[in-house]
């Protein structure tokens, strides 16, 4: 642990050089090792050659990039350097990559091979590889170099999460609010004899929050490029995983990998931290049969307000499924309801050392804050008798996918874009993988004709894959409700019964 204010100094470098913090897997589950004086030695290298090259304190970088050890040494690096880092979510579609570069500012990128083709246009690249031309090669200055020393609310970071306006939404994330959630969550987490699996992307808050818990533990940390099922099940036998991170989805594409959990020994997993969405009573008893020696814990955050929430009772009383558990005696919670009443049952309030400082360029968002300094997170809860919070569902129309948020007027908007399209809406169905999915009943305009795989093409080419619609049905009018808004729930059920009827 160490005492700098600066998030990219998560860690002690002076303790136990040798130790290792993270063994990287690409998609050939090829093995990258890095000690923690390693990771400190690049760290500090990427630090020196952004200050070399004149970059201000405060401007931008970005990453467009598979999780790699390469990533974390860059990130730490830009933060040690005084600048922002920007990771970019590289399932955005092009389009979208340009949005975030842009309205960031971002005055250079890092990116890997893989992802080069969707690099924005107009800003520098490095490659994110060792080696060769224009890689990280021809940045890095080794030497020892000093950290910057953030003030107060200084930004370390801005993670561009998608929501309902139409457009993604950078948060602000200061060093202080993101070392605190580290420190929190280590007193109540301690990863230090763990070997942690991180599959999750690290543009995310899920899998970059982890990653920061596990340094400040001095945790040792197995990082796929991306989560996919056989990897994934072999990583936690070859390396004998004990703390794993997932989001429900993950865990049902295991399930169905039979063959190879067979020959698999995942009997070293002892907690599963479970994100992103709540976990369903049959896939809880699927886990359970999977992973016997496995504590499966139900976790909650938002990208604006960190995971720091929840916390076990005070009392020691059980957390009774399917409650997140108690407020975390740290963090501020209430509960209010349509009327403005605080109560039992309404959209959580958060106030937290941990909350973003604001959204960036977007003045229009402020309403996200209550005059008294709590952030409105639009998740509806429930808290029982014995102070445990229980999720209820999306003050809006919002429903999660493979644990990606999706805003049914989002991707109605990409849909409306099309030029056949007079009217669209977009509804969730049940999925076995991916918890829910998209659907869209679409209205044309006259005089035209496209396909199903037209209106899906369109939805792909210019919006995150997750969000386009696995069914689209053409209908000559949307219902509406007597609010004279669309009736949603008319057609959950009319969507159900085409699938299923």
């Amino acid at each position: 642990m160490t005492t700098s204010t600066n998030l990219g100094e998560l860690f002690d470098p002076t303790q136990d050089r040798g130790q290792l913090a993270f063994v990287g897997l690409d998609a050939h589950l090829t093995e990258t090792a890095c000690t923690y004086g390693e990771l400190d030695d690049l760290a500090n290298a990427v630090a020196r050659g952004l200050t070399k090259r004149g970059y201000s304190q405060g401007d931008r970088i970005a990453i467009l990039a598979a999780n790699s050890v390469e990533f974390i040494a860059v990130i730490l690096g830009i933060m040690r350097a005084g600048l922002v880092a920007v990771p970019i979510n590289y399932r955005f579609p092009k389009e979208l990559i340009q949005f975030v570069a842009t309205d960031s500012g971002a005055r250079l990128l890092f990116c890997d091979e893989d992802h080069a083709a969707a690099a924005p246009d107009g800003v520098e690249r490095i490659g994110l590889t060792r080696s060769g031309a224009g890689s990280l090669a021809d940045l890095l200055d080794h030497g020892p170099f000093v950290a910057f020393a953030p003030t107060a609310n200084e930004p370390a970071l801005i993670l561009y999460t998608s929501g309902s306006t139409g457009r993604p939404k950078g948060v602000v994330l200061s060093h202080a609010a993101h070392l605190w959630t580290a420190q929190t969550r280590r007193e109540r987490e301690p990863l230090t004899s763990e070997r942690v699996l991180i599959a999750a992307p690290l543009y995310h808050m899920n899998a970059l929050a982890l990653a920061f818990l596990a340094l400040t533990s001095r945790a040792t940390t197995v990082l796929l490029w991306q989560f996919s099922a056989i990897p994934y099940i072999r990583a936690i036998d070859r390396y004998r995983c004990t703390w794993l991170t997932a989001v429900p989805p993950m865990i049902a594409m295991m399930l169905r990998e039979r063959e190879t959990l067979t020959t698999a020994d995942l009997s070293s997993v002892h907690v599963i931290r479970m994100g992103s969405a709540p976990v369903s009573e049959s896939l809880l008893k699927q886990i359970r049969t999977l992973l016997p020696n496995a504590r499966v814990m139900n976790a909650y955050g938002t990208t604006e307000s960190g995971p720091v929430t929840f916390a076990p009772h005070p009392d020691g009383r059980p957390t009774p499924p399917p409650a997140l558990g108690t407020a975390h005696p740290k963090v501020q919670l209430r509960l209010r309801d349509q009327a403005g009443a605080i109560g039992d049952k309404g959209v959580l309030e958060i106030k937290s050392p941990a909350l973003m400082n604001q959204y960036h360029n977007r003045p229009e968002l402020k309403a996200v804050f209550t005059a008294d300094g709590y952030y409105v997170t639009g998740d509806v809860f429930h808290r029982d008798g014995d102070g445990f919070y229980s999720f209820v569902g999306r003050r809006d129309d919002m429903f999660v996918s493979g644990g990606e948020n999706i805003y049914p007027g989002e991707v109605e908007a990409v849909l409306e874009h099309h030029p056949a399209v007079a009217h669209a809406c977009v509804v969730p169905i049940d999925d076995d993988i991916k918890g829910q999915k998209p659907v869209a009943f679409v209205v044309l305009r006259a005089g035209t004709s496209p396909s199903e795989d037209d209106i899906k093409a369109h939805a792909l080419d210019h919006a995150p894959a997750y969000q386009h619609p696995r069914r689209v049905w053409f209908v000559d009018a949307l219902p509406l409700a007597s609010t004279q808004k669309i009736d949603r729930s008319k057609l959950k059920a009319e969507a159900a019964a085409r699938l299923h009827g």
